[in-house]
């Protein structure tokens, strides 16, 4: 049975309410893992910067959320076109499908407006939003993604052109 080592010079010590943790010196540090899909790999998902969520977040409910919703839900029905042939807003939360495409894909239909595979009405935000506007809102939108998203849409992002 392994020894426990405990102290300041060979352990690090976590205060969680009124106890506390001690973990062992020789636990393996966590190494963030490439993005493995068909065998192909990523690099590790970038980090979000906190800073840029929040900032994202607010320009989201400045520019977005009236037509994509304040919990980014989307329109009803939204993959129905409507009497115009266009679509409704689609949602930007796992529900929907903004974690299928790369970053620059999302960039562009954000600067140029609408997606050209479907017909869309989402206007152009070019002469609103400078680009680093746009990335935050995008870091916005991944902040409210699950894992699996996150990592699919990076891993998009990183290789699925090179596939």
């Amino acid at each position: 049975m392994k020894q426990w080592r405990i102290g300041l010079t060979v352990g690090v010590v976590v205060a969680i309410g009124a106890g506390f943790l001690f973990f062992r010196s020789d636990w393996p540090v966590r190494k963030e893992q490439p993005v493995v899909i068909n065998d192909i790999a990523a690099p590790p998902i970038p980090t979000l910067n906190p800073d840029r969520v929040a900032q994202g977040e607010q320009l989201y409910a400045q520019y977005c959320a009236a037509c994509h919703g304040p919990k980014l839900e989307g329109k009803p029905d939204w993959k129905t076109p409507l009497a115009d042939g266009s679509y409704p807003p689609p949602p930007h939360d796992n529900s929907g499908h903004t974690w299928h495409h790369n970053d620059e894909l999302l960039i562009r239909i954000v600067t140029n407006g609408g997606d050209t595979s479907y017909p869309s009405k989402m206007p152009a935000f070019r002469d609103k939003l400078s680009q680093d506007e746009v990335i935050a809102i995008l870091d916005f939108i991944k902040s409210k993604w699950g894992n699996d998203e996150r990592e699919f849409q990076w891993w998009n992002t990183a290789v699925g052109d090179q596939q």
